[in-house]
């Protein structure tokens, strides 16, 4: 009687096909799921990325005797302000992109402008914004 030990070439041929097909899967799923990952990397809604600069600026203001240091030149419209407590937002147009001191909190900004008036006792900041093809004007009262 013959041995029947090892592989023959038609099983290894069958392992090789089979091999072959489940990487070629693999290799489908991924691509598909990597260009969907790169796809909506790219698509940015500004009026989620204005809600996220409108809540933490919003907070910032409604602080208890909360008072602003310095406004990129305070008789114009600046790319900056900073509050006593020290917090900075800055907008850097190369970046298109409004930073919380070090940490960026809206991107796909074209536009900012900080600017600030007194009026009835209050100090009223004035924050205008062009994300993507969005823009927006919003007022926040400070007590003096």
């Amino acid at each position: 009687m013959k041995s029947e030990k090892g592989i023959t070439l038609t099983s290894v041929t069958i392992y090789v096909i089979g091999m072959t097909i489940v990487v070629g899967i693999i290799v489908l799923i991924s691509r598909f799921f990597y260009s969907n990952v790169e796809n909506t990397s790219e698509n940015i809604d500004p009026a989620v990325e204005y809600t996220k600069f409108n809540s933490f600026f919003s907070d910032e203001v409604n602080h208890q005797n909360i008072k602003i240091l310095e406004i990129a030149g305070e008789e114009e419209n600046g790319n900056y302000i900073v509050f006593d407590n020290g917090v900075q937002y800055t907008f850097i147009e190369e970046n298109q992109g409004i930073y919380r001191n070090q940490v960026k909190i809206a991107k796909n900004v074209t536009k900012c402008n900080f600017s600030s008036r007194i009026q009835n006792g209050k100090r009223i900041v004035t924050v205008s914004m062009k994300i993507g093809n969005m823009q927006r004007e919003n007022t926040y009262t400070l007590q003096i």
